[in-house]
C-alpha cells in the first residue's frame, strides 16, 4: 500500500499547513506558535485483568490553547501512537476554528484492540484511563473535553463522565467533562449521527453552487449521483444512509475491512449495515458482487467518493487510478499529502476532512452548552412557538370557511406548521447552519484568490487566520 516517498500522517498535516501559511502574511514566530503541539501527556497504567496486571499506554495531546476548553476524541486502536495523536490534535484546532466552535484542539488515544476485551474489562480500563487524565485536568469541563472517536462510543463516554463525577462530587458541571454521552446520561439528540449528517450538509452546500460543481465537472443535484463509501462505521453509515434515503443518491459501493460490495443499481445501506452487525463483515451479503480486495473498489467510476475510515487509504500507490471527480473526506486524513497533489493536478475536487467531518465537534459543542445550561434545547420555547402558530392557523381556518371552495389549506399544512421544534430539529438546524457558513467562508477564498487552487488550502487559510486573530487578541 505505502510508498517509499509517502509522508506520514503527521508530515501530511505539516505539509498542508506549510502550503497555506506560505500564502499568509504571519509573523514567523506566530506561525511557529500555531504549528507546534503545546503538550502531550503519555500515561502508562496497570489494570488487573484475568488474574494478572496488564499495562496500557495512552496519550492526551493538547495542540493549541488559544481557546479553552480544548476538544477532541479519544480513540481505541492498536495503531495509536504519539505522532498520530498530535496530528489529530492539530486538525482539531483548525476544525474548531473553521466551524467557530469555541475550543482549542486536543486528541487522545489508547493502544488497545477493544475487540479483545469483554465489556466489564473495557470499563475497568476506561475508568482507569479517565482517572489518570482527570487528576491532571486533562479531562475537565473548562479545560479539556474528550469525545468518542474510532473504537469508542456512548458507552465509554458514560464511563468517563461517571468517573469524573466520582472524583469531583461538588462540580455542578461535571457532565460537561465529556461529550458524545448517551441521552440518559446528559447527551444530546442527534450526536450519534452528527458527523455523517455533517457530511450530507457539506455535500448539499457544494451542490448549491454552479461554480463548485463546474470545478468537479458535475451538474444537477445529489439526486442520482453514484456514491462509493469506504468504511461503514458510524460516520460512513449515517452519511450513506442520509444521502441515499433523503437526497436520492445511489450508493454503488461499500468497502469494509473484509472486502467490498459493489452494485451499479445501488445497495440498500440499512440492509448492509444490519448484515455487518450480525456477521462482522460484508462477506456473504446476498444482493451484490463481493470483491475480496476491497481497496480496488476505491478506483471504480462514481460521482462522489467518501473515505470514512482510516488515514492514508488514498496514497501514492493508487491516487492516479481514482476516478471520482469529487472526494469528501469523512475520515481524518484519508488522502495523503502526496496523493493530494496528484489528485489536484488531475482536477479532482476534495472537500477536506477539517471541514467535512466537523459535524461531530459541532454537535459536541451543542451538548457541552446543554450540559452547562442544565436544560435541554426547546424546553422553554417549543409550546409558545406552537401557540403563536395556532393563532395563524385559526385565522386561516376562518378564511377557509368564508371562502368555500375558492381557497383551502393543503391537507397536512396544519400538522406540519403547528409542530414546534424539538431538540433533534434544533440540533440539525444548528448543524446545517454551521456547515453552510463554514463552507461559504472556504468557498469565497477558493474562488476569489488566484493563488488558492483547492478547498483544503482555503480551509487552512480561514482557520489559521482565526487562530492567529485569537492569539493576537490574547496579546501574543
Amino acid at each position: 500500500m505505502s510508498h517509499v516517498k509517502e509522508p506520514s500522517f503527521r508530515e501530511s498535516v505539516d505539509l498542508m499547513f506549510n502550503r497555506a501559511v506560505a500564502l499568509m502574511d504571519l509573523p514567523p514566530g506566530l506561525e511557529e506558535k500555531i504549528r507546534v503541539c503545546n503538550a502531550t501527556y503519555t500515561v502508562r497504567f496497570g489494570v488487573r485483568l484475568r488474574g494478572q496486571i496488564h499495562t496500557f499506554v495512552g496519550y492526551r495531546s493538547v495542540h493549541s490553547e488559544h481557546m479553552e476548553p480544548v476538544k477532541g476524541g479519544i480513540r481505541y486502536a492498536p495503531s495509536v501512537n504519539q505522532d498520530e495523536v498530535e496530528a489529530l490534535a492539530a486538525l482539531m484546532t483548525y476544525k474548531c476554528a473553521l466551524v467557530e466552535a469555541p475550543f482549542g484542539g486536543s486528541k487522545g488515544g489508547l493502544c488497545i484492540d477493544p475487540r479483545q476485551y469483554e465489556e466489564h474489562e473495557l470499563e475497568q480500563i476506561t475508568r482507569r484511563l479517565a482517572y489518570e487524565l482527570a487528576k491532571r485536568d486533562l479531562i475537565h469541563p473548562s479545560q479539556n473535553v474528550p469525545a468518542p472517536d474510532m473504537g469508542t462510543g456512548e458507552r465509554e463516554m458514560a464511563w468517563i463522565a461517571d468517573q469524573y463525577a466520582r472524583m469531583n462530587t461538588t462540580d455542578i458541571n461535571s457532565r460537561a467533562c465529556v461529550t458524545g454521552k448517551p441521552i440518559n446520561a446528559g447527551g444530546i439528540q442527534g450526536r450519534t449521527e452528527a458527523t455523517g449528517r455533517g457530511v450530507q450538509y457539506a455535500l448539499q452546500e457544494f451542490f448549491r453552487d454552479k461554480r463548485d460543481m463546474e470545478k468537479a465537472g458535475l451538474t444537477g443535484t445529489l439526486d442520482g449521483k453514484r456514491v462509493i463509501v469506504q468504511g461503514l462505521g458510524n460516520v460512513g453509515y449515517h452519511a450513506a444512509k442520509f444521502l441515499s434515503e433523503e437526497d436520492g443518491s445511489i450508493v454503488t459501493g461499500i468497502i469494509e475491512r473484509d472486502g467490498a460490495l459493489f452494485s451499479p443499481e445501488g445497495l440498500d445501506v440499512e440492509a448492509v449495515h444490519q448484515w455487518i452487525a450480525k456477521h462482522g463483515g460484508v462477506t456473504g451479503f446476498p444482493d451484490a458482487t463481493h470483491h475480496a480486495e476491497g481497496a480496488q473498489v476505491l478506483e471504480e467510476a462514481c460521482d462522489i467518493l467518501i473515505p470514512a475510515a482510516l488515514e492514508g487509504v488514498i496514497n501514492l500507490s493508487n491516487a492516479e487510478r481514482i476516478k471520482a471527480p469529487l472526494i469528501i473526506e469523512a475520515a481524518n486524513g484519508p488522502v495523503t499529502a502526496g496523493a493530494d497533489e496528484i489528485l489536484r493536478k488531475k482536477g479532482t475536487v476534495i472537500i477536506p476532512d477539517m471541514y467535512a467531518n466537523a459535524g461531530g465537534v459541532t454537535v459536541s459543542y451543542f451538548e457541552w452548552v446543554k450540559n452547562l445550561s442544565h436544560i435541554r434545547f426547546g424546553r422553554m420555547q417549543r409550546r409558545q412557538e406552537e401557540a403563536r402558530h395556532e393563532l395563524i392557523v385559526r385565522e386561516l381556518e376562518r378564511l377557509d370557511r368564508h371562502m368555500g371552495d375558492a381557497w383551502s389549506m393543503s391537507p397536512d399544512f396544519k400538522a406540519k406548521y403547528l409542530r414546534g421544534a424539538d431538540e433533534l430539529e434544533l440540533v440539525r438546524s444548528g448543524l446545517d447552519d454551521t456547515m453552510r457558513i463554514a463552507y461559504q467562508s472556504m468557498r469565497s477564498v477558493w474562488h476569489e484568490r488566484a493563488d488558492v487552487e483547492d478547498l483544503r488550502t482555503a480551509a487552512y487559510l480561514v482557520s489559521i487566520g482565526k487562530v492567529a486573530a485569537s492569539y493576537r487578541a490574547k496579546g501574543l
